[in-house]
């Protein structure tokens, strides 16, 4: 029987860390749940493996992927700590595009349910709805894994059920485990050469017949075919590849970060691949034209927080104009909107009413950051403060941002440079590029 990794989070994967009190708190909270879980398997006669908490994430993986075999799998538990207090509920994250690990990680949160109902369960989503675009703990092992967010310590009813019934959790989380390894193990035993069903590939429209395959619930396309796009691959461990019959064969969701959307069309067995339609570059350039419709925005908002977009239903036509006229991408001050204030959820220190949909701050020593009078002047200051950021042009209109003199004109042309600037979050552009990404996936773009 193979081995079960059991591994301890780095952070809150939901939202920002609350202060260091709350992420400790966080963080003792998994250590304990993954003691619980490692005692209950080895109880059982299972193989388990303690990823020691103390490694960075990178050290984390590079030890699992070193001891790891064939037949073992490997679960990351997360406790997390939300800036906002209504945040709550388990959601349990997989390698996207990939419907066997999908299924696998509904049995494990289904058996854990039963031991613990009180969970609100979020459900089991793509790891490409990790608030940076994907988990490097479901992409980068080379074994099965799964990432399992139990709750917020933040929230009142998560931290009772995290705490009071931590018990009931770790027996739950051990028997979905188990289940999970036995089920991995027998289907290995069924095949013990591998061999992999060959499946059809859409390429910008173009169909392709039998060129890809599926291994182990992941979709590969030969080598070839990306080398057709013009995308130039680096030679890391990230990029998995595979040689299959003599043909080298790559990973198809690893070739999401070249800008290419990766959809399974299940029904017609098929592989489909297109290209983002921007040059290079062009993606992060804060400065520019967004490619976002007034009524795109609005379906893509309604689809997050359909109250949010009730109360402030004007925000997608303020974007699009207020943008134009200062020259900045409508689109990445959207999407920098729904990541700072949770797509309208709000929570933190800035409230509803200030009309401040960017974090920015006040002068003065307020900590409660920037009021502006209403949405469109709210709106028009993080326009200008964007402007500040990635162009030395000066404003069209009179500033409203009460921060923009102290900007050094220019300094942040691209979406990356914000991050440890407009945020000290180092993770802040990779945040705003996935809501970015998925607005443009939602809108049929690629």
């Amino acid at each position: 029987m193979g081995r079960v990794f059991v591994a301890v989070g780095h952070g809150a994967i939901e939202a920002e860390l609350n202060p260091v009190l709350e992420g400790g708190v966080a963080a003792q909270t998994a250590s304990l749940l993954q003691d619980l879980v490692v005692n209950y398997l080895r109880s059982n006669q299972y193989e388990v493996a303690a990823v020691p908490d103390y490694l960075t994430e990178d050290q984390m993986i590079r030890w699992i992927n070193h001891h790891a075999q064939s037949g073992d799998v490997a679960a990351q538990l997360h406790v997390s700590s939300a800036v906002n207090p209504t945040q709550r509920g388990t959601r349990f994250y997989h390698i996207a595009a990939n419907e066997q690990r999908r299924t696998q990680a509904d049995q494990v949160l289904q058996i854990l349910l039963r031991r613990t109902p009180q969970l609100l369960s979020q459900g089991i989503h793509p790891d490409t709805q990790c608030p940076i675009g994907h988990s490097r703990f479901c992409r980068q092992l080379v074994i099965p894994s799964l990432l399992l967010n139990l709750g917020f310590i933040t929230n009142i009813e998560d931290r009772q059920v995290l705490q009071a019934q931590r018990q009931d959790l770790g027996l739950g989380l051990a028997e979905g485990l188990a289940y999970w390894s036995r089920s991995i193990e027998s289907a290995a035993s069924l095949s013990p050469v591998p061999t992999y069903p060959a499946v059809n590939v859409n390429l910008n429209g173009a169909l392709i017949y039998g060129e890809g395959i599926l291994a182990h619930g992941n979709f590969y396309v030969p080598i070839d075919l990306v080398d057709q796009l013009g995308i130039e691959l680096p030679l890391t461990s990230e990029m998995r590849r595979l040689s299959y019959r003599n043909v080298v064969y790559v990973r198809a969701i690893d070739l999401s970060r070249f800008q290419l959307s990766i959809h399974p069309d299940k029904e017609n067995h098929t592989l489909i691949l297109r290209s983002m339609p921007f040059y290079p570059g062009q993606f992060e350039q804060i400065m520019g034209r967004g490619m976002a419709s007034e009524v795109q925005m609005i379906m893509f908002l309604k689809s997050h927080h359909p109250e949010g977009f009730s109360t402030f239903a004007e925000l997608p036509k303020l974007y699009r104009e207020e943008s134009a006229i200062e020259g900045v991408n409508a689109d990445i001050a959207f999407a920098q909107m729904c990541v700072e204030t949770d797509f309208l959820r709000f929570g933190g220190t800035i409230q509803p009413e200030q009309n401040n949909f960017a974090g920015l701050g006040g002068l003065g020593d307020a900590p409660e950051g920037a009021t502006f009078r209403d949405l469109r002047i709210g709106v028009r200051a993080q326009i200008q403060h964007l402007k500040a950021y990635a162009s030395p042009e000066p404003l069209v209109q009179e500033s409203v941002d009460p921060r923009f003199r102290f900007v050094r004109r220019g300094i942040a042309p691209t979406i990356d440079q914000l991050s440890g600037r407009w945020s000290a979050d180092l993770q802040y552009g990779q945040k705003l590029k996935a809501v970015l990404r998925a607005l443009y996936e939602s809108a049929g773009f690629f």
